[in-house]
């Protein structure tokens, strides 16, 4: 009687694929799809659609449709986190390629530019953002040393690049939400420093994900030339 029992409970069991799907779920499932864009395996047209239907999904079977005719779908092993180590004494200068100071005032790092190795924040009764999720990485390691007194250090990285801090506060708030990437290859980010009655936060920016990991950008963009060609 109890392996009857246990028999019946295992076929009222729901498959995987009638579970009811996760925000994780679908975000998963929206990120084959844009790497499908990006690849050109899917039109604008076709993404647009797809992620509509992403959005309206309500179980796993119902997400797994929009990618089953992607290599993705197919048998590609998740890639484990990469934990990328400090930077070794001296492996980056101690002078700084950008200073970012705002005292009774407010500075902005934003948009297209091109993240050095090091860089300096300090913010005196004012304000700083650096905004890393459309900078271009020329290195594979950034350090970032932020000081807030009375004042306010904002860092945004994108969400696949891996992030790592040390530093503390007095009388402050000192918070780097740890990040791993999934790419051995991809930028690190290193946020150090301190809040003295301030305020120090780095945090991925999600939706904003890193092309330019070291020189890949470079044969992408030739690829992008030789199919508006016809290479």
């Amino acid at each position: 009687m109890d392996l009857q029992k246990h028999a019946q409970r295992q076929d009222a069991a729901p498959r995987v694929t009638e579970l009811r799907a996760s925000d994780a779920d679908r975000d998963r499932i929206a990120d084959i799809l844009r790497e499908a864009l990006a690849e050109g395996r899917l039109t604008a047209d076709e993404h647009a659609e797809r992620v509509e239907g992403v959005l309206n999904a309500k179980t796993v079977g119902e997400l797994e449709v929009f990618i089953r005719d992607l290599p993705a779908a197919h048998g590609r092993p998740a890639a484990s986190p990469y934990a990328p180590p400090r930077p070794a004494p001296g492996a980056i200068p101690e002078e700084a390629d950008a200073n970012i100071v705002a005292v009774f005032s407010s500075a902005v790092r934003k948009g297209r530019w091109r993240a050095g190795r090091r860089m300096h924040a300090y913010a005196i009764f004012g304000s700083v953002e650096i905004d890393l999720s459309e900078a271009i990485f020329e290195y594979q390691q950034v350090v970032i040393n932020a000081v807030s007194v009375f004042g306010d250090v904002q860092i945004r990285v994108p969400e696949n690049v891996a992030l790592r801090g040390s530093g503390g506060g007095v009388l402050g708030n000192f918070e780097v939400h740890t990040l791993d990437s999934a790419e051995p290859e991809a930028p690190a980010v290193y946020v150090d420093g301190w809040a003295v009655l301030g305020n120090v936060e780095a945090r991925p920016k999600r939706g904003k994900r890193i092309a330019d990991i070291l020189d890949r950008v470079h044969h992408k963009v030739d690829r992008t030339v030789r199919k508006h060609l016809g290479r």
